[in-house]
Order: C-alpha cells, then sequence, then structure tokens
C-alpha cells in the first residue's frame, strides 16, 4: 500500500514537472514568435512604424483577452492612474463638454472652492482659448489637457458668457485638486442622518467618519449611505467604513487568489462609532467593488438593509506592479469573498472572444447565509433586500435632458440664472408652473423633434402585419392607432410635467450651490431616499426584514 502511494505522488509530481515545462515552452515560443514579427515589420513593412502605437496595440489586445480591469499604464498615462487611486490630480477643477449646438468646448460644472470657480468661470462658459492656443474645433480631451498641468503654474482662458458681449479674459492658476469624495451629508427628518459617497479613494473613510460624528452630535439616530453611482476604490476603506458599524475582530473581506503570499483577510481593527443604530444603504447598477464590499458584507452580517437595485457585479480584485520605463501593470490577482462566504463576480471575464457580456446566469448562482440565516446567493452582485426601482424616463426627457437637443434646456437654464441672481435654499427650490410655461414654449418654438417608441414600434408592426397578410383586415385600426400616435410635443412635455420640472430645477441648483446642492435638492424627489425614510420610521418592518 506504502509502494502504491509512494509511486502515485512520483506519477503526480512527474506529470506537474511535464505541464510546467511545457507551459514555459509555449511562453518563450510564443514571446520569441512576438518578437521576431514585430522585429521583420520595422524592417521591411512599407511605412515607418511607431512602436510605442504598435507593440502598445498588442498589450492592450492581450489584456483584454483576459478581464476589463487589468490594465497597462505607461509613463505618460500615470496621471491617469494616481487620480483613480487618490481623487486628486493637478488642474483647475472643472468638468467640461461640447455644445453641440456651438461646436465648442464649454464649462459645465466647476467645483465649489477649486480653482475654476475661485477664478469666476461658471457654468455655461464657452471656452475659446486658453492662453494663445484658439480653442475653436478641438475635442474635448484636448481642451481637458490644457486646463491640466502642474500645480502653481497659471494661465489666460478666454470664454464666451451667455448675456456678456465681449468675450471675457481670466486668469486660472492651477493646483492639486481633491475631487470632493463626500458631495453632501445632513440631517433629514425624525432623527435621521443621510452621507452621499461617491468613490472609496485613499483616506475617504476619515471623511465619513467626521461626518457621521458630527451628525450624531446634531442627533441622528438612524443613518441613510448612499452608495449609488458608486463604482468603488480602496479595498481597505470599504473594511475602514464597515469598521464604523461593526464591532472589533470582525470579517470582513477575503481575497483568494494563486498565490497565496497575495492572499489576504480583512478583519475590523477597532471599535466602531455606533453598532446598534439603524442604517439603511442604497444601491444600484452603478455600485461596484468597494461599494459592493460594503453593502454585501453590512447585509451578511445582518448590520443593514440594502434598498435600490441590483449591484454591478464586481468582485475581483487588482494590485499594482512596478515596469520597466517607469510604467505600472495593473492586473487582477484575486477574487474577493465576503463575510458569508460568496463571491459577488457577476460576468464570466474568461470569455473565448475576450468580452464580458456573459452574466452567471440565476440558476448557477449558489446559495449562502448571512450571520442570521437569511439567504443571499453569489454571482450576481448584491441583491437589494428591500427592492426599489426609481422612476423610469420617458423618450422625450431622455433627449431634452442628456442628448444633443439638450442644449435648449440648456439655454432656458442660462437665462434663468441670468435673471435670478439668488434662489431659494437647494432643498427648498421648486419650478414653478409659470416657470415651466416658459421652458415649454421655447421647445415648441425650438421646432424640437425626437424618436418616439410608440411610433417606431406601430411602423414595425405594420411591416410584419404587410408581410404576413394581415394587414388589409387591420387598416383601419392601424389607421386609427396612427391618428391617436401621432407626434404630439406639446402633449408629451405635459405628461412629463413634473419630472421635467424636478430635473430642471436641479440642473438650475447647482448653478448656485454646485454639487452639494444638487444631491440635496434631489433627494426631496428621490423615490429611493423616500422609500429609504419610511422603511427607518418603520422600526417593526426593519427589524422584521434583518430577521426574515
Amino acid at each position: 500500500m506504502t509502494f502504491a502511494l509512494l509511486m502515485t505522488a512520483m506519477l503526480t509530481v512527474s506529470a506537474q514537472e511535464k505541464d510546467d515545462k511545457d507551459h514555459n515552452f509555449e511562453v518563450a515560443k510564443n514571446l520569441d514568435v512576438f518578437s521576431t514579427i514585430y522585429k521583420q515589420l520595422d524592417l521591411m513593412y512599407v511605412d515607418t512604424l511607431d512602436a510605442n502605437e504598435v507593440i502598445g496595440n498588442g498589450i492592450k489586445a492581450m489584456l483584454r483577452s483576459l478581464d476589463p480591469y487589468t490594465e497597462y499604464y505607461p509613463q505618460e498615462k500615470m496621471e491617469d492612474l494616481t487620480q483613480m487611486r487618490t481623487g486628486t490630480y493637478a488642474g483647475v477643477g472643472a468638468m467640461i463638454r461640447k455644445n453641440f449646438q456651438l461646436g465648442r468646448v464649454m464649462v459645465s460644472e466647476p467645483y465649489e472652492g477649486m480653482p475654476a470657480a475661485e477664478a469666476g468661470l461658471r457654468r455655461g462658459d464657452v471656452i475659446l482659448a486658453i492662453d494663445d492656443e484658439d480653442m475653436t474645433n478641438k475635442e474635448v480631451s484636448h481642451v481637458s489637457s490644457k486646463l491640466r498641468g502642474d500645480a502653481g503654474t497659471s494661465f489666460i482662458i478666454t470664454v464666451e458668457r451667455p448675456g456678456v458681449k465681449k468675450p471675457l479674459k481670466l486668469k486660472v492658476t492651477r493646483r492639486a485638486i481633491q475631487m470632493p469624495v463626500i458631495p453632501h451629508y445632513g440631517m433629514q427628518t425624525d432623527g435621521i442622518g443621510y452621507l452621499n459617497l461617491n468613490q472609496f479613494t485613499q483616506n475617504c473613510s476619515r471623511d465619513v467618519r467626521r461626518a457621521l460624528l458630527e451628525m450624531k452630535r446634531e442627533g441622528m439616530q438612524k443613518l441613510i449611505l448612499d452608495l449609488r453611482n458608486n463604482g468603488g476604490g480602496s479595498e481597505q476603506e470599504a473594511v475602514n467604513i464597515v469598521n464604523m458599524f461593526v464591532p472589533k475582530g470582525k470579517l470582513i473581506v477575503s481575497n483568494r487568489g494563486k498565490l497565496k503570499q497575495a492572499n489576504h483577510d480583512y478583519l475590523t481593527t477597532v471599535e466602531p462609532i455606533d453598532s446598534l443604530m439603524p442604517v439603511v444603504v442604497l444601491v444600484n447598477g452603478e455600485s461596484a467593488s468597494a461599494s459592493e464590499i460594503t453593502a454585501g458584507a453590512l447585509q451578511d452580517l445582518d448590520r443593514a438593509v440594502i434598498l435600490g437595485t441590483r449591484t454591478y457585479g464586481k468582485g475581483l480584485v487588482q494590485m499594482t506592479m512596478d515596469l520597466p520605463y517607469n510604467g505600472i501593470l495593473k492586473l487582477t490577482t484575486n477574487k474577493y469573498y465576503i463575510p458569508s462566504g460568496r463571491c459577488i463576480q457577476a460576468i464570466n471575464y474568461r470569455h473565448s472572444q475576450g468580452g464580458y457580456v456573459e452574466h452567471v446566469p440565476d440558476s448557477l448562482t449558489k446559495v449562502f447565509h448571512t450571520a442570521g440565516g437569511r439567504e443571499v446567493r453569489d454571482g450576481g452582485g448584491i441583491l437589494p433586500d428591500v427592492v426599489v426601482t426609481p422612476d423610469s424616463m420617458t423618450n422625450i426627457v431622455g433627449y431634452l435632458m442628456y442628448s444633443d437637443s439638450a442644449e435648449v434646456v440648456h439655454n432656458y437654464i442660462l437665462d434663468y440664472v441670468a435673471a435670478h441672481p439668488t434662489i431659494a435654499p437647494a432643498r427648498d427650490f421648486k419650478l414653478t408652473d409659470a416657470d415651466f410655461e416658459d421652458f415649454k414654449q421655447r421647445v415648441l418654438q425650438s421646432k424640437f423633434r425626437y424618436d418616439r417608441s410608440t411610433e417606431s414600434y406601430l411602423e414595425s408592426l405594420e411591416k410584419l402585419a404587410r408581410f404576413e397578410g394581415y394587414y388589409d383586415d387591420a387598416k383601419e385600426e392601424f389607421a386609427q392607432l396612427r391618428a391617436k400616435l401621432k407626434h404630439n410635443v406639446a402633449k408629451d412635455l405635459d405628461y412629463n410635467r413634473e419630472t421635467l420640472k424636478d430635473l430642471i430645477a436641479n440642473e438650475i441648483v447647482t448653478y448656485y450651490y454646485y454639487q452639494r446642492g444638487s444631491v440635496e435638492q434631489s433627494l426631496t424627489w428621490d423615490k429611493q431616499m423616500k422609500e429609504a425614510i419610511k422603511l427607518l420610521q418603520s422600526p417593526e418592518e426593519y427589524g422584521k426584514i434583518l430577521k426574515k
């Protein structure tokens, strides 16, 4: 028996050594082929090759075949990686976008307290020149590169401002910009605090702790933590934030991968701020990575009720490695597992064609259990305890607010701001019916048109009916439907009156109160926020969910 076991072990080792040797040979062979192909191209190809472009494309294609998060950053792209990890960059602190009507780049949002706002730049300013360079027909990426630069350097920006006859010249001095990770926090009603966290950058947990302690001093007894549209970031920061609500010594997340030395367990290390206070965490399909660790851990430990829609489903962890010539490789090394033992990776990233569209079907997910015995599943993001979908956006609203046609709204807002030096506080500001009527007339006068889904579907149905021979029998009904579904912009605007009033009011508030005002005002009509408040006002219902 001992001899047989020994022989089996030797054969296993021998097979492993052969596999390793074959793998190493394949690696060496393919690297040699790649190098030889490039040398021949460089020697004989009809045009001179750009090594950075050709080999860079080869590297991108190689990494793209693995997963969406493994990326190469050459030295000239290091600033992008630094901004992603820290939330800081050297620049002016403003968002810009293309004005489709003018074909120029404009300031869409200067951040409060940043160089752009301090220099006097406003939303809607059209960028004509930066120093002596004309910005006519320049792409957003080019203008952005000119706005960024070393901290302490200055430039002159020439802008055209609606309502001002002559172009304005403003001096702007760049500095290190820290993007606001908490756009807004504050007390709501009935002792409920609210905190909006939009990214998990380095040290963001310090800001969260400071905000929570401030709200507790103001009488906070319950909390709504808003992680919607938060794409994640630092895993350690997520653990630090969970630690504010759960006791010391709790396992929050485990990393497991090929290399054992890269595996790591994250436990809470300090006493919490409050381990009993009711908490509701808001999430949606754009809540990913560290957001999912935070929400998932609080769910697995039965420490918070998760409310909203299913999260993105990123269960992979990346680390960075230094490369020659000051490059960095960000590569996926682990999957992470939250306290119940589940991994919530939703996408089968190892796709044969290098794509990332194949989701793990629900039938293949496995059941896990929270600390209190509630069923949860892996492989599909975090499914909220309470599913609340936001109000859907109709076609006309989407076209008016977020397409090329948005310039109609933009121009209305600029005129509104010019006519109103001040407005009510953010949470109190509303657009009146008279204001909306003014906006409606502007839209109608602009000859605004959009694709109506009902008309498109009717047209497709007619074609199908003709093809299958049913059209003649249903011709009269089709005519009646066509008459009822006739394009009527005025009617559609009235039907969407309240939604448009809320969205336009939110855009106006941003001019006066920046990002914090935008978040604060949106909470007054936010369906998911209202449901979260309602749940926290019902201790019985809140407790029932966690003990289900």
